[in-house]
C-alpha cells in the first residue's frame, strides 16, 4: 500500500485520532479554533478544506497550506437572520483573525436557506445547526468539522465518516444538485493532489 494511504481502512476510531493529531500539529487551523472560542460563535465550527487538505498535505508529504485557499468557519444564531447580523460577526472576526496567514470567512448557517436559491438556482433546507450543512455538501469526503471545546477537548464532525479522506477518494453527495460543484472542486483538487480518486457523479440522480 502506498504510504500516503496508511489509514484507510483503519476505522473511525483510528482515523479520528490521527484527524485530532494533524489539526493540533497545525499552528495556523489552532489559531482559528482559537480565535473562535475567544469570539464566542454560537455552534461553531472549522469545515471543509482546511481540515481534509491539510490530512492530504501531512499524509503525502506535502509542505503545511498547500492548496488550502482559506478557512471555512461556520456558527449558527437563528435569533436574527439579518445580512447585518451577520455582518457585524464577520467584521469582529476580520480584525480577530487578522493575522492568520489565510483568508477567514465566517458564515450563519441559519442564513443560508435564504441566500443560497438565489445565488445557485435550487432550494436549500433551513438547517437547525452548524453541523447540519455538512450533511448537504457537494462531495461526502469534505463534509467534516473540528470544533475546539471550553475545556480544550476537539470535537470532530463527519456524518459520512472519515475514510474518503483518508482514501485519498472523493466521493460524490447526491442530497442536492450539486453534481457541477462536486466535479469541478475534484478536478481542482487533482491538480494539487493527483494521488486523489474521484467517484463520478451518479447518471441517474
Amino acid at each position: 500500500m502506498s504510504e500516503h494511504l496508511r489509514y484507510a481502512g483503519t476505522g473511525e476510531p483510528t482515523q479520528r485520532r490521527v484527524l485530532e493529531e494533524i489539526i493540533r500539529a497545525q499552528p495556523v487551523l489552532m489559531a482559528v479554533l482559537e480565535g473562535m472560542l475567544d469570539l464566542g460563535l454560537p455552534d461553531g465550527l472549522l469545515c471543509s478544506g482546511a481540515i481534509y487538505n491539510s490530512v492530504w498535505n501531512a499524509l503525502s508529504g506535502r509542505r503545511a497550506l498547500t492548496g488550502i485557499k482559506d478557512a471555512d468557519v461556520a456558527y449558527f444564531d437563528d435569533g436574527d437572520l439579518s445580512y447585518e447580523a451577520e455582518d457585524a460577526v464577520i467584521r469582529r472576526a476580520a480584525i480577530r483573525f487578522a493575522e492568520v496567514p489565510l483568508p477567514v470567512e465566517v458564515r450563519n448557517q441559519a442564513r443560508v436557506h435564504l441566500w443560497f436559491p438565489q445565488k445557485f438556482g435550487t432550494p436549500y433546507p433551513q438547517l437547525r445547526s452548524s453541523a447540519e450543512m455538512l450533511r448537504y455538501f457537494a462531495s461526502k469526503t469534505h463534509a467534516v468539522a473540528a470544533r475546539l471545546e471550553t475545556d480544550g477537548r476537539m470535537s470532530i464532525f463527519a456524518p459520512f465518516g472519515l475514510d474518503d479522506i483518508f482514501a485519498f477518494r472523493v466521493t460524490p453527495n447526491a442530497a442536492l444538485d450539486n453534481r457541477h460543484t462536486h466535479e469541478a472542486k475534484a478536478a481542482r483538487s487533482r491538480l494539487v493532489w493527483p494521488e486523489l480518486t474521484v467517484v463520478p457523479w451518479p447518471d441517474d440522480v
